[in-house]
Order: structure tokens, then sequence, then C-alpha cells
């Protein structure tokens, strides 16, 4: 692993614009601030107990044959799969918390995160937007040069959307993180107003992140505009088509717009379903146009405890059905249509917005191993039922779901980040599919097609490359640790195999979670980078006999890797100096809900770190120099030449 340590350097002839990448925990500082009788969701505590052993238990040995070559997509076989598969949505409200005040500040936990997943998968899609997307204007300037803030709205009513506002330097701190990591972006144009698009997002995005800009979602859930008051209630999947056909017409006069084929939508959550708007002629009408398909979708939603919408569903009662492989099935069965008819129509079919609850998650939930484990069963399953790409979505402080989280910036002398249990979900996921972009994935309904012990292969190039494993159960007696042997028809098995395992004591736990030996850190403790010693378990294989035979404890998920894993050498930042010299702004601890997401509620966000260096104008992406040092040249090449 190479590492980087950091410390001021400035090159005033070379930038335009520099970037200052900070941490958490300045030197001299011993002691946290007293703690608070409340919690933020974030870091909540809550455990909740896992399931009873099934009964009957699940079956402890069973045997997967696999073809040695599979290129048809009529046996089972996924499309191909980049390993960029999953990503990351990101409430626009809440950008300056997780990315940096501006583009001169970044932070480093953050690039530790997406680093990693890129040196898996090749990139990171992230995606800014949400229902804070569909108010934002632009302005030139705001206070402390912030990118972005926020004009406040009544957060006790989800009606209510605040209006998020942005200046250019909003792409400027996109692109000076693409230049360090290679991270590609999903903006959205405003939808609020038909009337006098505001195109700005739109053409700012494309002038400044040029190739790094992947496309534009036009209608964030519209399905729930008239919910949401935000259209009339007879507001329909027709108007919806219309409208964004309004938009098309209006976007084509644009001349500071060249590209007219990356919009993306319906983007529908599950009050229309995709086929609503596909009988309009969405997509025959507008398929020069479409860069993609797009829906949002949560399994269930935790809206009752703070908005009285709903009924109440009891985290406890709710944990059991995040913990089998029927959930994800389930999901992704009401999208099979929709996967077809975005292949047959050549475009790409994109879950653009999901995690485990709508309004923030559960506690003892959305952040826990069983989480995890559900969320990447999930992943492979989308995969399996031929979407393209799916995105986590990522709150403010007061959610339980996030992947990442950042301290609030008031006690960020004293705490660093909290890695949510998910964010393991879409690393392995990048381990899943790789780098390739080839990789093919079938669900192999082994063991009886056992609920419990879900099971996948991953072709690449054709041929089996690697085969997934899942263990619900928690047992600590390992009585429920199965062996499955894998057997290979059409050809033979390698003479040992290697598998990283996913673990942790129990599908409830929070902490203690590993991926091949390492972990990230427990809350408040994650800089970004994995603590421990690489753990890869190498299994001897009987070529004469053509069998492996591969241990899945409970719980636990099994990376088996049939050909040899990629070594894994990620770039990342140390947070061993600082920048918060002066006192920073209080993020408040309430947020806002959506419909499905969770946003934070600060209406003046970012640090107000001292010493800034503002950026220029204009639509080009400035040079980036950092204050990164360790081997000082190679890492500044990186930078100017990312």
């Amino acid at each position: 692993m190479l590492l980087f340590a950091l410390c001021w350097f400035w090159i005033p002839a070379v930038v335009r614009a520099s970037v200052t990448v900070y941490g958490q925990i300045p030197l001299g500082i011993t002691s946290a601030p007293p703690a608070t009788a409340t919690l933020p969701a974030a870091y909540n505590t809550t455990v909740l107990n896992p399931p009873a052993i099934p009964d009957p238990a699940p079956p402890t040995a069973f045997t997967l044959s696999l073809q040695y070559v599979n290129t048809s997509v009529s046996s089972g076989l996924s499309i191909p799969i980049q390993g960029t598969f999953f990503g990351f949505s990101v409430e626009m409200s809440v950008i300056t918390q997780l990315f940096g005040k501006n583009s001169s500040f970044l932070q480093v936990p953050l690039l530790n995160l997406l680093a990693n997943i890129q040196e898996r998968a090749g990139a990171v899609h992230v995606r800014i937007g949400g229902n804070t997307q569909e108010f934002a204007y632009f302005v030139d300037t705001l206070p402390e040069d912030r990118a972005i803030s926020k004009e406040k709205a009544d957060t006790n009513n989800p009606t209510q959307t605040p209006a998020v506002i942005y200046t250019m330097d909003l792409f400027y701190l996109l692109s000076n993180i693409s230049s360090l990591v290679n991270v590609k972006w999903y903006i959205g144009v405003p939808f609020n107003d038909t009337s006098a698009f505001r195109f700005q997002i739109v053409e700012f995005g494309e002038a400044v992140l040029g190739d790094n800009l992947l496309g534009i979602q036009v209608g964030n859930e519209p399905d729930l505009y008239a919910a949401h008051q935000h259209r009339n209630s007879s507001y329909s999947p027709q108007n919806y088509a219309n409208e964004f056909g309004e938009l098309v017409a209006v976007l084509a006069t644009d001349t500071n717009v060249t590209a007219r084929n990356n919009l993306i939508g319906p983007s529908v959550s599950g009050t229309w379903t995709p086929e609503m708007v596909w009988n309009t002629g969405f997509i025959d009408r507008y398929t020069d146009n479409l860069g993609a398909l797009s829906v949002e979708h949560y399994p269930t939603d935790n809206c009752f405890p703070i908005y009285g919408i709903g009924v109440f569903h009891d985290p406890q009662t709710e944990f059991s059905d995040f913990l089998n492989h029927t959930s994800p099935v389930a999901l992704c069965a009401p999208y099979l249509n929709s996967t077809a008819v975005a292949q047959a129509a050549g475009k790409p079919f994109l879950m653009f917005e999901t995690n485990s609850a709508s309004c923030g998650g559960f506690p003892g939930i959305s952040d826990s191993f069983g989480a995890a484990l559900w969320a990447l069963d999930y992943g492979l399953q989308m995969a399996t039922s031929n979407f393209s790409g799916a995105l986590l979505h990522v709150g403010g402080q007061n959610v339980f779901y996030n992947p990442f989280t950042p301290p609030p910036t008031n006690q960020s002398k004293y705490y660093e980040w909290t890695v949510g249990a998910v964010y393991y979900s879409a690393l392995i996921s990048a381990e899943v599919f790789g780098k390739t972009n080839t990789s093919q994935i079938i669900d192999l309904h082994g063991n009886e097609d056992n609920i419990f012990t879900p099971q996948y292969a991953v072709y690449e190039d054709g041929a089996i490359a690697r085969v997934a494993l899942f263990n619900y159960v928690t047992d600590p007696s390992s009585a429920s640790q199965y062996t499955t042997t894998i057997t290979v028809a059409g050809g033979t098995v390698p003479s040992s195999v290697q598998v990283k395992y996913f673990l942790s004591d129990s599908v409830a736990t929070k902490t203690n979670i590993t991926w091949a030996g390492q972990t990230l850190g427990t809350t408040r403790t994650v800089d970004g980078r994995f603590k421990g010693t690489l753990n890869v378990v190498s299994i001897t294989c009987d070529t004469i006999a053509n069998t492996c035979l591969v241990p899945v404890p409970a719980p636990a998920f099994a990376l088996v890797f049939l050909t040899p894993a990629e070594d894994i050498a990620t770039v990342t930042f140390s947070t061993s100096t600082f920048t918060n010299t002066a006192n920073t702004a209080t993020v408040a601890s309430a947020v806002l809900a959506t419909s499905n997401g969770m946003s934070g509620k600060d209406w003046r966000l970012g640090s107000t770190s001292a010493g800034s260096v503002k950026s220029e104008g204009g639509r080009y992406r400035p040079n980036v120099v950092g204050m990164l040092s360790g081997t000082v040249s190679t890492m500044l090449a990186h930078m100017l030449l990312g």
C-alpha cells in the first residue's frame, strides 16, 4: 500500500486554485468534548438480537457444479457488469460536509474511501442530487467561500423541500476530487419550474467536469410530485413525459451545452411503475436524448417515528426480512420487464437511489453486519437482473444507513469519520466484478435454493473466475458453518483457490467487521485506510477429483477466486496534519427527511477553516495542487496529470 502524509506544499507559478486536503485530529489535542445525552443516528448504539437459527437449519454440505465456460444470457447469465456497479448517491445539501467546504479544501477520509473502491473497480460513480436538486439555483458567490448553502424550510413537513444554492466552485470541488481519485459524476437539473428551466448546473457541469460527467437526471421521483405538493393532484406519467420533452426542446437551444444524449429518467420510486412511463412512448420519443433509464426504490420506510407518516415498523421485527435471499429477489422482480425493455432499447438501467429504508433507515439494522450482507446480496441480485448500476444513498448526521459519515464540524478536532457496514458492500462488490468490465454473474440456486445460503458465480471473458457465497445464519457454536464443494464441468478446478472472507461475530454487530482480515475502524475512528494484516486464505483443491472444498462460517460472505486475485495497492492520503485552526461552525443534528433519502438540515454548510484560497472563475477545471507529501514529486505528478 502506497501512503502519503500531508504537509504544506505550494507552487504559485503552477496553480489557478490550490487544494488543501485535510484531516480531523490536530496535533496536541488529546481530549474530546463531554459526551452528549443523545447521539445522532449515525452514531446510534442500538444492537438488535439476531434471529434464531432457522428450523429446519440449512444443509451444511452441498456441491456447486459450475460450467467452465458460459457466455449465454439465456442460461441466466447477466449482461456484462462493470466494477463500478455500486456507487453512491449523495444528497445535494450535504455535499460540503462530505466532500469539503469548497474546491480549496477536500476531506482526506473521503478521498481514501473512494480510492479504496477505485483501486478495485477502476473508478467510482457518485451522484449528487436527491430532492434538494429540484429547487437548486446558481449564485455568483456565497459567504465564507462556501460551494453551496441552503435556504431553510420547515423540516417537520417532509413535503417542504429547501433550495440548495450553489456557486461555480461546486464544479471545481467535484473536478478536484476527480483529479485525485477517478470519480465520475451524475448531476440533476432542477425540475421544479418547467416554465423557466435553470440549466447552469448542466452548462457548468459539462464545461468543468468534461468526461467525468456521466449524465444528467431529469426529475427526482416524479411519481411523488403530487404527494409532495410539487405538482397538482392529477399529475401523471404522461405529464412527466411531456415535461421531459419540454426540457429537451429548451436544452436544444442552449449553445453552452453540447451533449444531447446523456439525460436520465424517469427515476420513479414505486408509486408509478416504470411501465406506466414506458407506455407513454417515453423511450422511443426520447431515445436520442436518453443516456440511461432509471428508478429509485427502498424496501421499506422508517418515516413514522419522525413524521407520523405510514405505520410504525419495529426494527427487531423487521430485522429478519433483511437476513435472507428472498428480499433481494423480491426487490428485483418488479424490474425484470424493465431491464429487458432497457436492453432492447440499448440503454443502461440504473437503480439511481436505494438503501435499507427511507427516512434514514432503522436503528440496529441499517448499520449492522446483517445489513451489509443484505446490501451485497441485493447488489449482486440487481446485477443478475441486468441492472447496470446502483447507488447507495448518503445523507446527514441523523440517518442510520450512511456508508460513511464525517464528524460534525464542531467536533472535527476530536473525532474522525464513521464507516457504515454497507460501505463494505460497495467495496466487496467492486472485487466481485473487477476492472475488466466483462464480468457476468449468475444466481446459482444451490443448496436446494436455501434462502439463507445464496451463491453466485462470476464469469470473466466467458470463463469461470469467482464464486460468491453467503451465510446469513448467526450461530456461535459454528454448527451452522457450511462447506460447499466446487466442481467445474468442462474443465478442472485449479490446484488451489484464494478466499477472502467478510466476517463478524453476528449479523447484529456493528463493530469487529473485517474484510480479508482488515477493518476500517469503529465509530469516529476512521481515516479511510484499512487497518490490520491482509488475510487471503489459500485452499488446496483436488485436481484429480475436480473439487475444491470451501468453508463458510455463520455468519459470513466468502469470495472465492478461481483465478489469481489481483493485488490491491491503494494510493491513500494521511490525515496527520490539519487546517481547521479556527473555531468551526456547528452542523445541526436535526435533518430534513425526503421521500426516500435523508439530508442534513444545516443551512450554512461547510467548515470555516482559516487560510483558504478561493478558486478563480472560468469554465475550465483548475489545476490541482494539494498539501500532500510523502514522495512529493510522485504525488504532485499524480495530481497535476490526474
